[in-house]
């Protein structure tokens, strides 16, 4: 059986903190970035939620990390369109990126987003129920990203001191190469590779053919790869997300916490779920070494060299470091990844 060959690896932890303490917990979840860059991960990822006490404004936060991290990309998975002026969220994106030095990476999604019955209100004007909540309005934050002008080279806008052509700024021109989707449906999978962007696929998917998870995902990776344009100018990345809770140097307690959250998912991974038939991943509990026996058998790790490590919700801060800790020095190295040492990190070690 040929072992997995994981090149790069990351984490995505969803900055929850208690509702009393806000500034903890997204004090915290930027303490934790730093750690993963010190532990040598390619990647930090934050989701976005909304109306949960978690990170609502992904681009705000990762601002914010751009200023505590160097080296390491920063991620955020996956912001629902349905909620986003394509516009103004191209210009918080560039900005970041700005900030970063071309390191953010946008997952993204379409389709109606969640809590709609409750948001929409406020949100839209009129009947929420007529928004366009399609494919198209990802495209039109990819257009926005991209650098275009927005009129032709006679048309000029005036503003203290100079005119100019107008665009959105500020220009960042790598970022359109870093947009993410997170497929989960075969349809999803073939939009995603005609459009160029990179494919995030996660511990849940639609059993649209199969009531097998690994089936399901092997199927929409092979969509994804026969949608790619053979003229593309460069090679999509596919990153594969698992939710691994590494045992290894955790104390008593917090084992027994974490079997604890895994038994109370099990039952939802024998069965589809849903009308939508949505097929749950079994999280990955236990020592390094009956993680790495997991993933060793994982078919969809021998299709892609990108693992993102899924943080559970509502776990402490000194869990998540302990997780993540476990995952890079134990189990990552084991599955093929090498650290990445850094310029200043040479230069210190020669002194």
């Amino acid at each position: 059986m040929t072992k997995p060959a994981i090149s790069h690896i990351a984490f995505l932890t969803p900055g929850n903190y208690p509702d009393h303490a806000p500034l903890q917990g997204l004090e915290e979840t930027l303490q934790l970035f730093e750690l993963g860059e010190s532990l040598g991960y390619n990647g930090a990822w934050i989701r976005q939620r909304h109306l949960e006490h978690g990170v609502s404004s992904a681009s705000t936060f990762l601002a914010a990390a751009t200023q505590r991290t160097r080296h390491i990309e920063l991620g955020t998975a996956v912001i629902q369109m349905g909620y986003e002026s394509p516009f103004r969220l191209a210009e918080d994106l560039l900005t970041v990126d700005v900030l970063s030095r071309g390191r953010l990476n946008v997952g993204l999604s379409a389709g109606q987003p969640n809590h709609l019955e409750l948001i929409g209100p406020a949100l839209f004007s009129g009947d929420w129920r007529q928004e366009d909540f399609s494919y198209d309005r990802v495209r039109r934050l990819r257009d926005n990203l991209s650098g275009r002008w927005l009129a032709d080279e006679n048309t000029l806008i005036a503003s203290p001191g100079n005119q100019q052509r107008p665009r959105l700024h500020p220009d960042s021109p790598g970022l359109v190469n870093r947009l993410w989707y997170g497929g989960g449906s075969l349809k999803s999978a073939a939009w995603a590779a005609a459009n160029g962007f990179n494919m995030l696929i996660g511990n849940l998917t639609s059993g649209e053919e199969t009531n097998n998870y690994y089936e399901a995902q092997l199927a929409q990776i092979a969509t994804y790869r026969k949608n790619w344009p053979e003229d593309a100018p460069r090679r999509p990345r596919i990153a594969a997300g698992r939710v691994i809770v590494p045992i290894d140097s955790a104390d008593t307690p917090t084992r027994r916490r974490y079997a604890e959250f895994a038994a109370s998912r099990y039952e939802r991974t024998l069965t589809p779920q849903g009308p939508r038939r949505t097929l749950f991943s079994q999280d990955i509990v236990g020592d390094a070494e009956q993680i790495l026996e997991r993933l060793f058998n994982d078919p969809i790790l021998r299709e892609v060299d990108e693992l993102r490590l899924e943080l559970p919700y509502e776990f402490t801060a000194d869990q998540y470091r302990q997780i993540i800790s476990d995952f890079a020095t134990l189990i990552a190295p084991e599955l093929g990844w090498r650290r990445r040492v850094n310029r200043e990190e040479n230069i210190d070690m020669a002194l």
